[in-house]
């Protein structure tokens, strides 16, 4: 029942009226926002390339960590021998300075750390915070005011200071990829868990959630089989303006020396090594940093594509007074209101006369 009300409402048509699916719908108005699709294009290209990352370097014969101490010049402080930063048929992005490891294959490896990180992260935000939404909604007075105040304290706390608490505690033998996902998860989910459960308060007044809870049902097969149909939208458009947040915190964590730990590559542990040499090598701080700013960016234009596409009343609102048909049908409503505004005058005159 709770799929065809979703449907009929995404529709936007007679509930007799056969409609499409949701995810057809979705896809719909997704291709005709091309920055969405370029974006989409540029997520799974960055995808692919960190899942074949070792069929990558293994194609250019270098690995991510080891040293190469004759491509530096050991007499300049341990700059790259050859020009733009030792870049050749054998390392397509040149060498680290001082080591001389391989940038191309720390960088495609460091794509698989910053990605997985940000959506290791993005999936315990998600887990925890509809966990404690829907259940802060549809618990009693007592354990809804407990989950509200708790979800309050997280979300007052200062997410870089409590990260840098905790990954300076952890030892270091635990893997750190791992622990930086579930820290930045665990510390982040509050603003998820107030959407979900301002969103589930308003399903779990709707007529067919009142009546699967009148029929007899428990509260878990209520959120599962009737809420979080309704709450898939939401979720998923947060979930996507999430995945380039968790992606900078994890470059800033590493930039501070509390993320991943050498010799396991990350974007943010590369741009920090990079501030001393930005001046005589500066593909090592420019290749790094261009592919945080390209995938941020890129993830940021998609989750704002999806959220569009997942609320098209978003789109409506948006087309209503910006583009030149808004526009002109305001103008032909404004003359045809003041036409009748001195018709209705000019009778009205008529009949005084008379």
């Amino acid at each position: 029942m709770s799929d065809a009300l979703v449907a009929v409402e995404a529709a936007g048509t007679d509930p007799s009226v056969p409609a499409a699916s949701g995810a057809r719908l979705f896809w719909r108005r997704l291709r005709t926002r091309r920055a969405a699709l370029a974006a989409a294009a540029v997520v799974a290209l960055l995808v692919l390339i960190a899942l074949a990352a070792p069929l990558l370097t293994a194609l250019e014969g270098q690995d991510p960590t080891t040293y190469h101490p004759a491509l530096v010049d050991s007499a300049r402080g341990g700059v790259p021998v050859g020009p733009l930063g030792g870049i050749s048929a054998e390392h397509w992005f040149g060498v680290e300075p001082q080591t001389g490891r391989d940038l191309f294959a720390r960088m495609v490896y460091g794509a698989r750390v910053s990605l997985g990180v940000a959506l290791a992260a993005t999936v315990v935000q998600v887990a925890v915070g509809v966990t404690i939404g829907v259940a802060a909604a549809l618990g009693n007075r007592w354990l809804d005011q407990l989950l509200s105040r708790v979800t309050d304290i997280i979300v007052s706390l200062p997410l870089m200071i409590m990260a840098l608490a905790l990954l300076a505690i952890v030892p270091t033998s635990f893997p750190r990829p791992v622990l930086v996902a579930f820290v930045i998860g665990l510390i982040a989910w509050g603003n998820l868990a107030k959407i979900v459960r301002a969103q589930t308060l308003t399903l779990k007044g709707l007529d067919y959630v009142a009546a699967a809870r009148l029929s007899g049902w428990g509260a878990v097969s209520v959120a599962r089989r009737e809420l979080l149909p309704g709450l898939a939208a939401p979720v998923m458009t947060y979930a996507a303006l999430l995945v380039p947040s968790n992606i900078s915190i994890e470059a800033a964590l590493s930039f501070l020396g509390v993320g991943v730990k050498p010799p396991t590559p990350s974007w943010g542990q590369m741009i920090t090594s990079a501030d001393i040499w930005y001046q005589s090598a500066p593909q090592y701080l420019l290749f790094p940093a261009g592919a945080l700013f390209v995938t941020v960016l890129a993830l940021t234009v998609l989750g704002d594509g999806v959220r569009t596409a997942l609320d098209p009343r978003a789109a409506s609102r948006l087309r209503i007074g910006t583009g030149r048909s808004g526009r002109s049908g305001a103008k032909k409503a404004t003359v045809k209101k003041t036409v009748a505004q001195h018709a209705d005058a000019n009778n009205a005159a008529k009949e005084d006369a008379q």
